[in-house]
């Protein structure tokens, strides 16, 4: 069986409202993710994926229920432990692309490798490049990401949230902001390329056919997870 990465058993989200009120944004959601995972979620605005996906990459905590990372119930994980699994063994794929601005491709890529020690740090650039040619952009170094396509800037943030070989990758609405044909290319890419580095994709969207490129389906609705065979609109 393959290794178990993360499992969110029962796992909930309140906030409180300015006026006193408790405002259930996920009451109890069950997932398991293991390494090689495409796991495709969808769900309509509102419908707490933004929260789901924080709770994922450990960025926020539930307030209800337990969330296990290799075993390890990490609900209760001090910020700076939470940072240093999301740095190591999280990667994270945006709309926005979210690039660093007046930073070429490859310097944008090297980024996360900066926080590194060792190999990683000291042979980053060869790293970077490597990575970037593995999204086919080998030959585009040192191109300034305004200079590119949405397709090529998400290759470059593709290629950064891969650079640091993470077990899990999350994406959020990762073709949005492109074109239906480009998006697809993108997706193919994304998956392929999580596949190959025996990590866990987790694509949360709103996007039926974006989901369903998954290998396995999800329901994002009244705060619950629910399993799909198939995707529809």
């Amino acid at each position: 069986m393959r290794e178990e990465l993360l499992r969110l058993e029962g796992v909930a989200r309140t906030v409180e409202l300015p006026d006193g009120q408790d405002l259930h944004i996920l009451t109890s959601v069950d997932l398991e993710v293991r390494r090689g995972d495409h796991i495709g979620i969808i769900g309509r605005s509102g419908t707490g994926k933004s929260t789901l996906l924080n709770l994922l990459g450990l960025l926020d905590r539930p307030t209800g229920g337990s969330l296990h990372w290799a075993g390890k119930d990490l609900s209760a994980i001090g910020n700076r432990a939470a940072a240093r699994i999301r740095g190591r063994d999280i990667g994270f794929v945006f709309q926005q692309f979210n690039l660093l601005p007046g930073r070429t491709a490859i310097e944008n890529v090297m980024a996360p490798l900066l926080y590194a020690t060792g190999r990683e740090f000291w042979q980053r650039r060869r790293i970077a490049s490597e990575m970037l040619d593995q999204v086919g952009l080998g030959d585009r170094l040192d191109a300034m990401p305004h200079h590119m396509s949405g397709g090529e800037q998400q290759r470059i943030a593709i290629a950064r949230a891969l650079v640091r070989r993470p077990s899990v990758v999350l994406a959020d609405e990762p073709t949005g902001a492109l074109d239906v044909e480009t998006g697809e290319l993108v997706m193919n890419l994304l998956d392929k390329a999580t596949y190959d580095s025996g990590a866990a994709l987790i694509t949360i969207t709103h996007d039926p056919s974006v989901a369903a490129m998954a290998r396995r389906h999800y329901r994002l609705a009244e705060g619950e997870l629910h399993v799909l065979d198939e995707v529809t609109a």
